[in-house]
């Protein structure tokens, strides 16, 4: 098992958003999360991400216990075991497509050309090599978008969590981006965790879980 959750909580002030989430995700499968708006979502993907800590819990994340980690190693962590992917691309504007995928690398210690090279292996290999030398201003939201999947895949992370990764694109741009995760899931053998609205999507994942008033009602 490559995630493990048991009893996850979270509030905010007076309001309880997780109420006792237990999950647990293997290696290699492609995950979706589903629910109503406000059901904890957001919430539970984001403490998964070790982007937020719950309030009580205990999460194993590919063999690791987060909850002893630090912040300074749990950074380290997220920057090398985990990829994001957010609704909205967050490419940095002053920079080209190249440079936006290489920051994560450069980040995690790897050498400018190093890491030019492995970014420019992926927009080849997602159909963007024409594109490295564009600034965000320059490209379609698809393209975008499949930047952003490449700036969460160069330090080769065990787990991608995306957050409505579709949610802002048009009909034919969705079934691209979802084809993608799909295919890179299956050639790269890397674990995809979803939170989306979109059924179409969550219907060809492995598995569906759903969450209402911060439970998991179903799996």
């Amino acid at each position: 098992m490559i995630i493990e959750a048991q009893n996850i909580r979270k509030s905010f002030g007076t309001l309880e958003v997780l109420k006792g989430v237990d999950i647990v995700i293997g290696q290699g499968e492609i995950v979706s999360i589903v629910g109503t708006s406000g059901a904890g979502k957001t919430t539970l993907l984001q403490i998964l991400g070790t982007l937020d800590r719950a309030d009580s819990g205990h999460l194993h994340i590919d063999g690791t216990d987060i909850t002893t980690l630090n912040n300074r190693r749990l950074a380290e962590f997220r920057n090398r075991r985990l990829g994001f992917i957010f609704q909205f691309h967050r490419l940095l504007p002053e920079f080209t497509a190249l440079e936006n995928v290489m920051i994560p690398a450069l980040i995690a210690g790897m050498s400018r050309s190093e890491a030019a090279l492995e970014a420019e292996h992926l927009l080849a290999e997602l159909n963007l090599k024409e594109r490295a030398t564009h600034k965000p201003s320059e490209l379609s939201g698809g393209e975008k978008q499949r930047i952003a999947v490449a700036r969460a895949l160069i330090n080769r992370p065990a787990i991608i969590l995306a957050d409505e990764p579709s949610g802002s694109l048009d009909s034919t741009h969705k079934e691209e981006l979802h084809a993608l995760f799909f295919r890179l899931c299956r050639e790269m053998g890397q674990t995809f965790l979803i939170v989306t609205h979109d059924e179409k999507l969550a219907a060809g994942t492995d598995r569906i879980l759903r969450m209402h008033d911060g439970l998991l009602t179903s799996d």
